[in-house]
């Protein structure tokens, strides 16, 4: 009885331990005071309509939405054929290799963002924009390989094969029956490497420079010479668009079928 009594107390502590400080976010960003507090002082949308105007949000959006789109693009060129080897062949050292692409995940992304800017970026002297083009694509890699991984582990080897016992190549029958067998994962990989290039800050943070920064570490640079509810409010607006797309990858894929 004092289980069932406590369970409820402890599960909506738990909630508002979670969804607390993004209902403060929210709420700080219809203030209509002129710094960021909470509660809010009044209410406006003048902030929120802010954001739309300030050049380097938009600057910035543009850096993400490229980093976003692209790294997780190339890490689906890179990452199906990888998933598909290892799930269809029995290649040595494949573990090692499954266990290498993960790293990214494990290593916290301060340290390979710091590992990326001392050993790659000053030695080599690449660009600021293709050193974050080459992280975020690493680190979107193992989302990509993990995903569709699950969707060929779930699609018969044999439909594959009786393609090819009817005259189709093996290359033909990958991009005839497999390929479009695991759209659904594809899908799945992209929006799930979408949401965390888009999100990522860590690594960003060191190999941003003059001119070229992700949004994420636009909104740190603003708060640190404007402290006004803009940047709650441009906080909200990229909070709803994440849950916005995670809930239609639910809703119309089927989204925790492939992770």
């Amino acid at each position: 009885m004092t289980q069932r009594l406590y369970a409820p107390i402890i599960l909506l502590l738990v909630m508002i331990f979670l969804i607390g400080p993004f209902v403060i976010i929210v709420a700080a960003s219809f203030s209509a005071g002129d710094t960021l507090a909470f509660p809010p002082q009044g209410f406006s949308l003048k902030w929120i309509a802010k954001v739309f105007t300030v050049e380097s949000f938009r600057q910035s959006f543009a850096v993400s939405m490229f980093l976003a789109i692209g790294g997780t693009l190339t890490a689906l060129l890179l990452g199906i054929p990888a998933s598909y080897a290892m799930s269809r062949y029995k290649l040595p050292l494949s573990e090692t290799v499954r266990f290498l692409v993960s790293t990214p995940i494990i290593v916290p992304g301060i340290i390979v963002g710091l590992a990326l800017l001392r050993y790659f970026v000053i030695p080599v002297g690449l660009s600021i924009t293709l050193a974050l083009f080459l992280a975020h694509t690493a680190l979107v890699l193992p989302y990509a390989v993990r995903v569709v991984s699950a969707s060929l582990a779930n699609l018969r080897s044999d439909m594959e094969e009786a393609a090819v016992l009817l005259g189709s190549s093996r290359l033909g029958a990958f991009f005839r029956v497999v390929l479009p067998n695991i759209r659904g994962g594809i899908l799945a990989a992209f929006i799930l490497g979408f949401v965390t290039s888009f999100n990522q800050v860590p690594v960003s943070l060191f190999l941003s420079g003059p001119g070229v920064r992700t949004l994420p570490i636009d909104m740190l640079g603003y708060m640190e010479i404007v402290f006004d509810p803009s940047v709650a409010a441009l906080s909200a607006l990229l909070a709803f668009l994440s849950i916005g797309i995670v809930f239609a990858a639910e809703r119309f894929l089927g989204f925790s079928r492939y992770v």
